[in-house]
């Protein structure tokens, strides 16, 4: 099943005269881990922004084409409060979404606002915590947090809506490399537990690419290739933009040019020791 359905989709900002998107054609499926990665400027951001309606409700602009969830909501005509119970996003910093005097609360938050019974309120905070390792922190204020506890925050205020699918920009971007693992490792975690799809715009490649089912890549505000991550970073696009390659991509890569590997590049480390056996 399609979640979000881009159809000949342009957009512009308001002030500029080139298009930050153009003709994006693009199916986001149901239960899939999926890596956006792109150059910096590339249109990432902008793409993910138009999945729940922020663009063009909220950032001003000319826009062309449709975009639209699965049950044939458009994302134009969709107020954006009725598409964030369905399409959870995560910011790059967590920090400007939290606005509620401790952790409970802010979980809470979206719950009340949607009416839900106190009840069933209570039961999803509980599981949310759960699955996000936050429940020895629902007592504290958000500027208490360290960045990590901070991101799981925002995470699980997010899985209390029960969305289809859950979008993060650039989440361990403000992280230490320790704690971004944790929290790229509680994403998977979570895609398994909920059986939803996970759209992850990211840098940090190493840490993504493990967990990653599909990858998108985008270049100058325009998708030039989506498909299975063994096929994608096989391919001649991955090769040739400016990305932070894994260690491992390097690796093969550099193999293959010296023909002393010919199968494909692998994603992992157990996928490398499994290709070299």
């Amino acid at each position: 099943m399609d979640l979000i359905k881009f159809e000949n989709f342009y957009y512009r900002y308001k002030g500029n005269e080139e298009y930050a998107l153009n003709n994006i054609n693009l199916k986001i499926e149901d239960n899939k881990f999926i890596l956006l990665c792109g150059e910096t400027g590339s249109g990432k951001t902008t793409l993910i922004r138009c999945m729940n309606g922020l663009i063009p409700q909220f950032y001003a602009g000319f826009y062309k084409g449709k975009v639209e969830f699965w049950n044939g909501k458009n994302t134009v005509e969709t107020p954006i409060a009725d598409l964030s119970t369905e399409i959870g996003i995560v910011f790059q910093n967590p920090e400007n979404q939290l606005i509620a005097m401790n952790v409970e609360h802010e979980i809470a938050f979206g719950l009340e606002n949607l009416g839900v019974p106190v009840k069933e309120i209570s039961k999803r905070i509980k599981e949310s915590a759960s699955i996000t390792e936050i429940e020895h922190i629902l007592d504290k204020a958000p500027f208490e947090l360290s960045g990590g506890e901070q991101q799981r925050v925002a995470i699980a205020s997010i899985l209390v809506l029960e969305p289809k699918i859950l979008i993060l920009d650039e989440p361990t971007a403000l992280l230490d490399p320790y704690m971004a693992n944790k929290i790229i490792n509680l994403l998977n975690e979570i895609k398994s537990e909920k059986n939803i799809s996970i759209l992850i715009s990211e840098h940090r490649l190493d840490l993504i690419l493990p967990f990653s089912q599909q990858i998108i890549l985008i270049k100058n505000g325009s998708i030039i290739e989506h498909g299975y991550s063994e096929q994608v970073i096989n391919g001649i696009n991955f090769q040739t933009l400016r990305l932070n390659k894994p260690v491992i991509y390097s690796i093969f890569s550099t193999l293959k040019k010296e023909n002393l590997y010919n199968k494909n590049i692998p994603a992992s480390i157990p996928e490398a020791v499994r290709s070299l056996k």
